[in-house]
């Protein structure tokens, strides 16, 4: 497979930058987080336009490789893809937001369930329909964000028939919030908590674990796996290799040299000095493209496999990388380079500016062309 995203006219069919995403290393990364995870489902996590390496085309690949359940945070995003994948089970985790109940039955969603006041609403709506409609339950087991809280589960316990009238309770979840560290006590605690709840709800099949999560070992996995960040190829836990394909290159070509002095600076706010005679190429990519702005004089790329240092402040448009250290043949004019790859992970980028891998990719933003190759 070899497809190119759109351009836009004015770019005469090239843009300075592009992603290529590597479709055949995604469904690679599927079939590992399978075995990894072995028995349990796995159902992919392809919210924000799957991370932003483009939906369509990486839930295409993943119902290839058998996938047959997803997650999505917005009922929009349930909605795009239950038009590309029509006989998928389609979570929603935003769940039943007021005046959303239509929709997500037209379009056979299966929503999140994360407090009191969205399972009576969509019992109270499973009820004036006459008809039984599938839900997940999520439970806060600490991580204080979505979920029913401790007191929300108790009054569900004390009640489960009444208040669950008309729910078909597909799957009951939550979510980790230290399982990138697994000597965090929080992980041990949150699971002791999940276990407690399943013994006091309804039967239903469990999901704990995202991609961290499943790492931590057999006790987190349960019956169903959400991945996200693994099957795009970020490494789950910092601390140890990454087991996963590189799915992401984000690239871009040098417009320019520039031969700097000692004394010259480069960029806004004259940030980098020149301490000695430098070769500085300016590359056509730019915070605009994604290219996290806090990485600056911090961040690298590479060249040929050869990293090199990003140079003062990146702006909007382009960033200065130092190649002093390249031969004169290997750099020019219309050079490639590497922003996110092999070389310069996604991990390492996020390192670099301070921040997570899930930012640095959802950060790419829609003027750098998608470009997808089956490896």
């Amino acid at each position: 497979m070899n497809q190119s995203g759109s351009d836009s006219p004015a770019s005469g069919g090239q843009t300075a930058a592009q992603l290529t995403v590597r479709l055949g290393a995604l469904g690679a990364n599927y079939r590992e987080v399978m075995r990894r995870a072995s028995p349990a489902a796995v159902a992919p996590v392809v919210k924000a336009d799957a991370y932003r390496t483009g939906m369509v085309p990486v839930a295409q690949t993943l119902a290839s490789e058998g996938a047959d359940s997803f997650f999505v945070a917005r009922l929009d995003e349930g909605i795009a893809l239950r038009t590309l994948l029509p006989r998928a089970r389609i979570f929603v985790f935003d769940g039943v937001a007021p005046g959303t109940a239509p929709a997500l039955i037209a379009n056979r969603l299966t929503p999140v369930l994360n407090s009191s006041d969205e399972i009576a609403e969509w019992s109270r709506t499973a009820i004036s329909r006459k008809s039984s409609l599938d839900a997940a339950v999520q439970i806060d087991t600490g991580m204080n964000r979505s979920g029913l809280s401790q007191e929300e589960l108790s009054g569900l316990v004390a009640r489960p028939r009444e208040a669950l009238s008309g729910i078909n309770l597909v799957l009951i979840m939550s979510h980790l919030a230290c399982a990138d560290d697994p000597q965090h006590a929080m992980n041990a605690a949150q699971l002791a908590r999940f276990r407690a709840a399943l013994a006091r709800l309804p039967p239903a099949p469990a999901s704990l674990a995202a991609s961290a999560g499943i790492e931590l070992g057999r006790d987190f996995l349960f019956d169903m796996v959400r991945p996200g960040m693994a099957l795009y190829g970020g490494k789950p836990i910092p601390s140890r290799a990454n087991p996963y394909r590189t799915v992401v290159v984000l690239s871009s070509r040098v417009l320019q040299l520039r031969k700097l002095a000692r004394g010259e600076t480069v960029g806004y706010a004259a940030s980098h000095a020149v301490a000695k005679p430098m070769i500085v190429a300016i590359v056509g990519i730019g915070y605009a493209d994604g290219v996290i702005r806090s990485g600056s004089g911090k961040a690298s790329a590479a060249i040929g496999g050869v990293r090199v240092p990003v140079v003062g402040r990146i702006s909007m448009d382009l960033l200065a990388l130092d190649v002093s250290a390249l031969s004169g043949e290997s750099v020019g004019r219309g050079t490639e380079v590497e922003l996110l790859g092999e070389t310069v992970t996604v991990d390492d980028a996020a390192n670099a500016a301070g921040t997570i891998g899930h930012e640095v990719l959802t950060a790419i933003s829609s003027r750098v062309r998608r470009i997808y190759v089956g490896d």
